[in-house]
């Protein structure tokens, strides 16, 4: 009988191995912290926020009240305009507001703007 004993307690010891090595592992503050404020949106504002600044500089005071930045998608911004004059002005522009755009926040790798016609508020 010891050797049914000892293979319970062989067996007992590897299930408990087994789920300590399974066990979830701690995560670290970063990772929280990076889940919440993905969760929360608070990226997606500031990085609204840090659009809408370089776009005023980029475009003038003139064209920003006409205009509004939107998402970034693979690298390209997209731009709502309140008509159709003020895109073709800034179709003629195209390639200096987006130098401007580079180089103000050249970690949001922009590499190409799209206009396009709505309502702004």
């Amino acid at each position: 009988m010891q050797g049914a004993s000892d293979t319970a307690d062989f067996l007992a010891r590897r299930q408990r191995e087994q789920r300590r090595y399974h066990a979830r592992k701690p995560k670290t503050i970063g990772n929280v912290l990076a889940q919440l404020i993905t969760a929360r949106g608070y990226g997606r504002i500031q990085a609204d926020a840090n659009f809408a600044g370089a776009w005023q500089t980029a475009v003038g005071p003139a064209l920003a009240k006409y205009t509004l930045p939107g998402r970034l998608r693979r690298g390209v911004l997209e731009i709502t305009v309140t008509n159709s004059m003020t895109v073709q002005e800034l179709t003629f522009q195209k390639q200096q507001v987006l130098a401007k755009l580079q180089s103000q926040l050249p970690d949001a790798r922009i590499r190409d703007l799209r206009f396009r016609i709505g309502s702004i508020s």
